[in-house]
């Protein structure tokens, strides 16, 4: 059998990694040495190019999911239902093991815990829960944390949420940035404590802070938007850092592109670069389908 990985869309009849097989990719990238970077995936199509560009994994962040789905910003407008399903279509889609940003669990522990079921059956590979007091209270202009208690509260919540033990689950905290390293470290600390798979960080901007962090750390780390002289691989996959990412741009690229063409379309000019016929079949599985309806079309 071909690896899903390296031929997503060949004509065997199950050329699509099961949940089970793409949890057990993001495990071994936790397990390994090195530090990857995920593809910013929104879509099946975009998550089957990601995996054909050879990325090891994927990550489906609320924000492209708000924009991809809604057209809306990054306001914690998009529901539970509306993200599990934007993750099951990825996870039906590919063999990428991919990692939802599950912002706050939307709402309590309970809430938490209802999210994880929501997305393990979605297929996603691992998911992220964390400690922003979301969405901004009345009244709030600055961003501000959960008491540690009520992190811990939900991260123990989404953990009992969770019936495959394959299944990553991820504290995430945005102390960094907003309570300061000391506050970060204490989160990371409980976080992993509780039994979690890794600690999700935002707002590093200092090696002294990676490094400082590392040492706290029993867990892998995943980084999330870092500068570009911290984007550094082999320095943070020295200090367990085994998944960094790079930013959103893939989509902001497939917006700039609509654009041009519709614009062109509009004004009778000359089209920018598109996919080809052949590359418009590779990506929808087209051989696949046929061979699935020459077997059970009888055609």
């Amino acid at each position: 059998m071909t690896d899903a990985l390296s031929d997503p869309l060949s004509d065997h009849p199950r050329p699509i990694a099961n949940a089970a097989q793409r949890r057990a990719r993001l495990r071994a990238i936790l397990a390994g040495p090195d530090c990857v970077h995920p593809a910013s995936t929104w879509d099946p199509l975009s998550a089957r190019i990601a995996q054909d560009a050879g990325f090891e994994c994927g990550m489906l962040a609320g924000s492209v999911a708000s924009l991809a789905a809604l057209g809306a910003p990054d306001l914690i407008l998009l529901t539970l239902s509306e993200f599990a399903e934007t993750a099951r279509r990825i996870s039906r889609a590919c063999g990428l093991p991919v990692i939802a940003d599950a912002d706050h669990g939307y709402g309590n522990a309970l809430n938490a815990l209802r999210t994880v079921e929501e997305l393990e059956t979605a297929g996603v590979a691992g998911l992220t829960i964390e400690d922003t007091a979301l969405p901004r209270p009345f009244g709030e202009r600055e961003t501000r944390l959960v008491s540690r208690a009520e992190a811990v509260g939900k991260l123990k919540a989404a953990l009992a949420g969770r019936s495959d033990p394959g299944l990553c689950v991820f504290g995430r905290t945005g102390a960094l940035a907003v309570t300061g390293l000391a506050d970060a470290v204490d989160r990371l600390k409980a976080f992993q404590d509780l039994g979690v798979d890794g600690v999700f960080l935002t707002g590093a901007t200092q090696r002294a802070q990676i490094e400082a962090l590392a040492k706290a750390a029993r867990v892998p780390i995943l980084l999330g938007d870092v500068p570009g002289d911290l984007l550094d691989r082999p320095f943070l996959a020295a200090h367990g850092v085994r998944i960094a990412l790079q930013g959103h741009q893939p989509i902001a690229a497939a917006l700039a592109a609509i654009e041009a063409t519709m614009r062109a379309l509009r004004a009778g000019a000359p089209l920018p670069p598109l996919a080809d016929a052949s590359r418009m079949e590779a990506l929808s599985a087209a051989a696949l389908w046929r061979a699935r309806t020459r077997d059970f079309l009888d055609e």
